[in-house]
């Protein structure tokens, strides 16, 4: 490897794309500095997202189970949920980890500023402190890896103890008695799901005509039935017209259809209706990066802005926004610095939404293939006939592919269960591999799993599977 010790990058976020990138440069042999507001690296993925959030929804899963199993014989005591514990672990997790990678960052010598940076220039930048002094780093190259944050409603009183975002949520101050969630995206539907199983009676109303809006309904609709029996109410084609927190609680005026009681009133409400990029404040009018109409920076193949010595990476840099995407573009940023050949050209970038059942999705989506006009077909295995799926009293679920019907060629994998989330890394490295349906189908899956169900839906795309009885007309 070549001497690079003479370049010096500095990375402005340290969250799942600044950290991979701060260390990736480091063992390059790369001058690194890495700024962000916390002590320790983890952005809002590892302090305020993915990871409190699953924490609290294995939580949320445990205490479903505890009450399911009854029908199979086996009877727990209600349980009792003591909130300080329960956040303490949460806490725990998310320190355990944030700690970790401090000591890492410290093992490659990479130089850790605690601040916000602001561009002075191309080549420069201001950190400023939380003690309120400033330290100015020049550098040859950075990378923008400053995030997202909850996006506001105008005219909703976010900030009110009883007006929550997702931030807000995480903390569990409290178990309201009721709770309103608006937005029925992956964001409001996980963190309903962990309220509801602590016992809030919740109630979820979104715009569109169903939920998780763009997701193919034949893998929504698993968990929308699930929804409906573990929320009070999931209200669609409905919205908030009005919301005023008096006293201890929120009064909300909902416009719907055949909407029989449209004033309400709650204890609590999460607003939840996605997020949007941090890209202000930060100085970019000191340099050549331009911003587009959503507030993403845009970026080249390799993550570069136009400005040449500037890259960005991560929900910053555009759709999806998603913690492992911002990981890959890290690598591609850090590798162009190196003057090696890379451009980010995923053939799938997977996503997950972890709520019970799991709903995960990677390459081509049907409804994506539908409205484009691409040829193909579906291969489905419902869960009814898998016999792990049977064993844990969950087969609600469903595997299928999207077939080039010309060359049986992958080009997209959906799932909708318990575990979809692990299982989408197969369907994944399918279309990185350009595997065909024979390729699943020829490889042995342990039995019994969940993952032999990606097989088996590759056999039924040839008529051949042993638990799905495909009639000779309905063959490829």
């Amino acid at each position: 490897m070549s001497d690079m010790s003479d370049k010096r990058v500095v990375v402005l976020g340290a969250g799942p794309g600044g950290y991979p990138a701060a260390f990736h440069a480091a063992e390059y042999g790369m001058q690194v500095t890495l700024v962000d507001p916390a002590i320790s690296p983890g952005g809002v993925c590892l302090y305020r997202g993915c990871i409190p959030s699953k924490t609290l929804l294995h939580i949320a899963r445990v205490l479903f189970e505890s009450r399911e199993v009854a029908e199979w014989g086996v009877t727990f005591a209600e349980p009792q949920i003591d909130l300080d514990k329960l956040r303490a672990w949460k806490d725990r997790v998310v320190s355990r980890l944030t700690g970790g990678l401090g000591s890492q960052s410290r093992r490659r010598q990479v130089n850790s500023i605690q601040g916000c940076g602001r561009f002075l220039n191309a080549r420069t930048i201001v950190v400023e402190k939380p003690d309120g002094s400033q330290e100015q780093v020049e550098f040859d190259h950075a990378i923008i890896a400053t995030g997202s944050q909850p996006a506001v409603v105008p005219g909703f009183p976010v900030g009110s103890p009883r007006v929550m975002d997702s931030t807000g949520a995480l903390l569990l101050s409290d178990i309201p008695k009721t709770l309103l969630v608006v937005g029925g995206g992956y964001i409001g539907l996980e963190l309903g799901t962990v309220y509801a199983a602590l016992g809030s009676k919740v109630t979820v109303v979104e715009m569109a005509k169903s939920l998780l809006a763009g997701v193919d309904r034949d893998l929504a609709e698993p968990l929308e039935r699930r929804l409906k029996e573990v929320f009070e109410e999931v209200l669609v084609e409905t919205r908030v017209a009005q919301m005023e927190v008096k006293d201890d609680s929120v009064h909300v005026k909902l416009i719907g259809l055949d909407l029989p009681n449209p004033e309400r009133v709650f204890d609590k409400v999460l607003v939840a209706v996605g997020r949007k990029p941090n890209s202000k404040d930060l100085g970019l009018e000191n340099t050549g990066v331009k911003v587009n109409a959503k507030g993403f920076i845009e970026t080249d193949p390799q993550r570069r802005t136009a400005e040449p010595a500037i890259f960005a990476i991560g929900d910053v840099a555009g759709e999806p926004m998603l913690a492992h995407k911002a990981t890959h573009e890290a690598r591609v940023a850090v590798d162009a610095i190196a003057g090696k050949p890379t451009v980010f050209e995923p053939q799938a970038i997977p996503a997950v939404v972890f709520t019970d059942p799991e709903i995960a999705w990677t390459g081509l989506t049907e409804t994506q293939a539908l409205n484009q006009n691409v040829s193909h077909v579906v291969a489905r295995f419902p869960w009814i006939a898998s016999g792990r799926a049977t064993t844990l009293g969950r087969n609600e679920g469903l595997t299928k592919l999207v077939l080039d019907p010309r060359t049986e060629r992958i080009l997209g994998v959906g799932i909708v269960g318990v575990g979809a989330g692990e299982m989408i890394a197969e369907g994944t490295l399918a279309l990185e591999m350009g595997a065909r349906a024979g390729d699943l189908k020829a490889t042995i899956h342990a039995h019994p799993t969940m993952s032999e169900t990606v097989m088996e839906a590759a056999e039924v795309f040839h008529g051949q599977s042993a638990h799905i009885y495909t009639p000779k007309q309905d063959r490829r």
